[in-house]
C-alpha cells in the first residue's frame, strides 16, 4: 500500500497523542483525513464527521499536523474555533506551538492563517495561469472527453465510429432545423453519449455548441486552435449555427406552419358544414382553431359550434382513436377485412400490431401523426353533446399491412414514415 504525506502527518499526530497518554489522552478509532479536498472550504466529508462527533461530545482535543490542515480560510477557521470553544474542545497543532488563550497567541494564530490563505490563493492563481497558457496552445487540460473523442497520452484522439454519429447529428439538425425534433429522434432510438446520458434536448444543445468539434480549444469564452483533429467541417458548423441564431420560437412557429392540421378535411360541425383550420397571433403567440365554413360564408351564422380550439379537439380525437384501436370490436372487424388480402393473418396478429402503435404515438412527428389520422379517420362530427368519430376499416387494414411490412418500432420511429 502506498505511503503518502497524509500517512506521514497522521503518524506524527499519533506519536504526539501517545506522548500525552500520561495526561489521559486516548486516540479515537475514526480517521478524519480529507485527502483530495481543498482546505479552502468546510464542505469536506471528514470535517463534517469531526464536527458531528464534537457536538456529540465524543472528542475533547483536536490534533492536527499544521493549522492549515484544518482550514486555509481565515473566516472558516474562526467559525471552527467558535465551535471548539462552545463545546470545550482544545485545538493542538503538532508542529506549531501557540496559546490561543492570550492576545499574542490569537495574533500568532491569525498571522499563520493569513499566510495559509495567501498560499492557497497563490497556488490557485498559478494553476489557473497554467491552464490558460496551455489552452492558448490548444492543449487538452482534462475533463470529460466529448462524444467522438477519447483521451490518449493527454491528447484528444478521434474515435471513428462515434465521430460518424456526431456528423450525422449535425447533418440531421440542418435537415430538420429543430433541436426538439432531432432530440425526439435520438431519444426514440435510445442514443446515448459515451457516459450513458440520453441525447435529449439539453445534451444535444451542448453537443451542437461544443467548439471542440471544429478543432478549437476554448478557455473562458475565447477559442484557440486546438492540437486535436476536427470532426465537423466549418461549412457544416456554420449552417447549424445560422439556424440556431434564429429564435426557437420563430423556428417552432415555422415548423408548426409547415405541419398540416391534424383534422383538415375530416371535421364537420352540427350543421354538416366542414370546419376549416385557421390561426391567429396575439402577443407573439400562435393560437390555432377550427372554424365552421358555414359561419365564414354566412350561410349558417347561427351554428351552435362556430369555433373550436384546434389543440383541444385534436387531443380528444387522438385519445378516442387510441382507445378504439384497443377495443375488441375494432380488432375483430379489422381482422375480418384484412384476412382477405393478407394470408395467414390471425386475430392475435392484428391485436399485437395495433397495440404496437399506441406506445409509439407520442414519439411520432406531427406530420406522421397527421398521415395516420388521415388514414384511419373517415369523419369527425362535432356537436354540442360531444364528438362522434367514424373510422375507415380499409384504412385500418392498410395500417396493419404497413406496420407489419416496415416493422415500425423504436429503432425506426421518427425516421420512417408511418403511412
Amino acid at each position: 500500500m502506498e505511503f503518502n504525506s497524509l500517512d506521514a502527518q497522521r503518524e506524527s499526530c499519533e506519536s504526539y497523542v501517545a506522548s500525552q497518554r500520561a495526561e489521559g489522552w486516548l486516540l479515537v478509532p475514526d480517521r478524519y483525513d480529507d485527502g483530495g479536498f481543498s482546505g479552502g472550504t468546510l464542505e469536506r466529508p471528514a470535517l463534517k464527521r469531526l464536527l458531528a462527533d464534537i457536538e456529540a461530545g465524543r472528542i475533547d482535543v483536536v490534533v492536527v499536523y499544521k493549522i492549515d490542515r484544518l482550514s486555509r480560510a481565515l473566516m472558516d477557521f474562526s467559525r471552527l474555533v467558535e465551535v471548539f470553544d462552545r463545546h470545550g474542545v482544545t485545538f493542538v497543532s503538532v508542529t506549531q506551538s501557540f496559546n490561543t488563550t492570550t492576545s499574542m497567541g490569537r495574533l500568532t494564530l491569525n498571522v499563520l492563517l493569513s499566510f495559509a490563505q495567501f498560499e492557497r490563493e497563490v497556488i490557485g492563481e498559478r494553476i489557473r495561469d497554467k491552464v490558460a497558457a496551455s489552452r492558448k496552445k490548444g492543449m487538452w487540460m482534462g475533463g470529460w472527453a466529448p462524444l467522438g473523442y477519447e483521451v490518449k497520452e493527454r491528447k484528444l484522439v478521434v474515435v471513428k465510429e462515434d465521430a460518424e454519429r456526431v456528423r450525422a447529428i449535425f447533418k440531421r439538425f440542418v435537415q430538420l432545423g429543430s433541436a426538439t425534433a432531432v432530440a425526439k429522434e435520438l431519444v426514440a432510438k435510445g442514443e446515448r453519449n459515451k457516459y450513458g446520458q440520453l441525447l435529449d434536448k439539453g445534451v444535444l444543445y451542448r453537443l451542437l455548441n461544443n467548439r471542440v468539434y471544429i478543432g478549437e480549444a476554448v478557455h473562458k469564452g475565447t477559442s484557440y486552435p486546438g492540437e486535436h483533429s476536427a470532426i465537423i467541417d466549418r461549412s457544416l458548423w456554420d449552417k447549424v449555427h445560422a439556424i440556431m441564431k434564429e429564435s426557437p420560437r420563430k423556428r417552432g412557429a415555422r415548423n408548426r406552419a409547415q405541419t398540416p392540421a391534424l383534422l383538415k378535411g375530416l371535421i364537420f360541425g352540427p350543421t354538416g358544414c366542414a370546419m376549416t383550420p385557421t390561426h391567429t397571433r396575439k402577443a407573439g403567440k400562435l393560437y390555432r382553431y377550427y372554424v365552421s365554413s358555414g359561419v365564414l360564408r354566412g350561410s349558417h351564422p347561427d351554428c351552435p359550434v362556430q369555433r373550436i380550439p384546434a389543440a383541444e379537439i385534436e387531443i380528444a380525437v387522438v385519445e378516442q382513436v387510441r382507445v378504439l384501436l384497443r377495443s375488441p370490436e375494432i380488432i375483430v372487424r379489422t381482422w375480418r377485412v384484412a384476412r382477405r388480402s393478407l394470408d395467414g393473418l390471425s386475430e392475435a396478429d392484428i391485436r399485437e400490431t395495433l397495440e404496437r402503435l399506441d406506445p409509439l404515438w407520442d414519439e411520432l412527428f406531427p406530420a406522421e401523426q397527421a398521415r395516420i389520422v388521415q388514414l384511419l379517420v373517415e369523419r369527425v362530427d362535432v356537436s354540442t353533446n360531444g364528438v362522434d368519430i367514424r373510422l375507415r376499416t380499409q384504412g385500418l387494414t392498410s395500417l396493419v399491412a404497413d406496420l407489419g411490412g416496415i416493422g415500425l418500432d423504436r429503432k425506426s420511429t421518427g425516421s420512417r414514415k408511418a403511412a
